[in-house]
């Protein structure tokens, strides 16, 4: 059953032109102008201000026994994380992150095939 799914999961016009093309990371290595930094910066940042945020958030509203602290507090921590993040890919741009996707399809592909349908 396994190697079927793998096998269609294979056959999907996506993940046959990923592998017959050999898709790569060679994008990567040019340098990256500042828009995409930014947005690289604006990614990582998000995570930082997600989770971290609302269990800071949960652990002061425990301390300070007000539980509207972390009701209030953590979703909008969180939607912040959020908006910080969209704001994140649209600088960065889809171009990159097309390419990552097209590398990862190729190598789950290949190392599906490999383990189920060889």
């Amino acid at each position: 059953m396994i190697s079927r799914i793998v096998k269609r999961i294979a056959n999907t016009p996506y993940a046959r032109k990923a592998v017959e093309e050999k898709a790569d990371l060679t994008a990567f290595k040019e340098r990256p102008s500042a828009r995409i930094l930014l947005g690289v910066f604006l990614i990582a940042f998000s995570y930082v201000i997600g989770w971290p945020a609302v269990s800071a958030l949960t652990g002061l509203a425990v301390y300070l026994r007000e539980p509207l602290v972390a009701v209030v507090g953590g979703p909008l921590a969180y939607g912040l994380s959020h908006l910080v993040f969209m704001a994140g890919m649209y600088l960065a741009g889809a171009k990159y992150s097309a390419i990552f996707l097209r590398w990862a399809t190729r190598v789950a592909v290949e190392k599906l095939v490999k383990k189920y349908a060889g």
